[in-house]
């Protein structure tokens, strides 16, 4: 893909990493299950647009954010609502609330589409995350292909445990495809269950930077260059900053 440049002679990276880059670009590009290849690509495009939006800086310093009133500086592409849950879940996600996300399904977008974005949101932010970590340029954002949504909604899916329907694992169908590495799997894993393709790629892509998930109940894997608790510390440190629950 010409838009990827993750290499660099600088610094040796697992292929498996730079392959799941490509991979996530390449699904972000096409039709989704509620969103177009067009409307996937500008939610990318609106993700990197909040970092510098004036809006979400004074939400950002505001004691809460409910108290700032304005509008977006958007990209004028997806409408209101949808940058409104893009610009808060890229800028401020520790303090996004059940009422917020209801308040945005409320006005209008659909509980998988909520969780589409969602999924979309994490993935590009932990790609350019990890490109100005490398001290590289964001990569450029791909073409879309045209195509027509699935609008799969899984069958299991129920509101109960979040504030979105989520698929248990005793619950997932024959037509869910494959969903968990193990019926263990914690509910971090279960967020992006009830639209089962965000929920495999996002999971495709976070287990490279992580740890597979077969190997999350094993402490003493060696399946990265450094120890498990090395890598919980940093992950802890850096969920810590982040403002994340788990």
């Amino acid at each position: 893909m010409d838009h990827f440049t993750i290499q660099t002679g600088d610094y040796n990276i697992r292929p498996g990493l730079v392959g799941s880059h490509e991979n996530a670009w390449r699904w972000l590009s096409k039709p989704g299950t509620w969103l177009d290849g067009a409307q996937r690509v500008a939610v990318a495009a609106e993700i990197r647009q909040a970092h510098s939006c004036k809006l979400c800086a004074e939400k950002k310093e505001a004691l809460s954010p409910n108290v700032v009133q304005g509008e977006h500086d958007s990209l004028g592409v997806l409408n209101a609502n949808q940058v409104g849950v893009i610009h808060q879940v890229a800028t401020d996600s520790g303090r996004t609330s059940e009422a917020w996300c209801r308040g945005a399904i409320d006005a209008g977008m659909g509980e998988g589409e909520f969780v589409e974005i969602s999924g979309i949101v994490a993935m590009v932010m932990m790609m350019d995350t990890f490109k100005r970590g490398m001290g590289l340029s964001e990569d450029q954002l791909p073409a879309a292909e045209s195509g027509e949504t699935s609008r799969y909604v899984s069958p299991g899916a129920k509101r109960q445990a979040a504030w979105v329907p989520i698929t248990e694992p005793e619950d997932v169908s024959d037509s869910d495809g494959p969903m968990y590495p193990s019926p263990k799997a914690g509910y971090i894993y279960r967020a992006l269950s009830s639209v089962p393709d965000s929920m495999r790629a996002y999971w495709d892509l976070a287990n490279e930077h992580y740890i597979p998930g077969q190997f999350i109940y094993d402490f003493a894997t060696t399946a990265r260059s450094i120890l498990r608790p090395q890598i919980e510390l940093i992950a802890a440190r850096v969920a810590a900053l982040h403002q994340c629950a788990y």
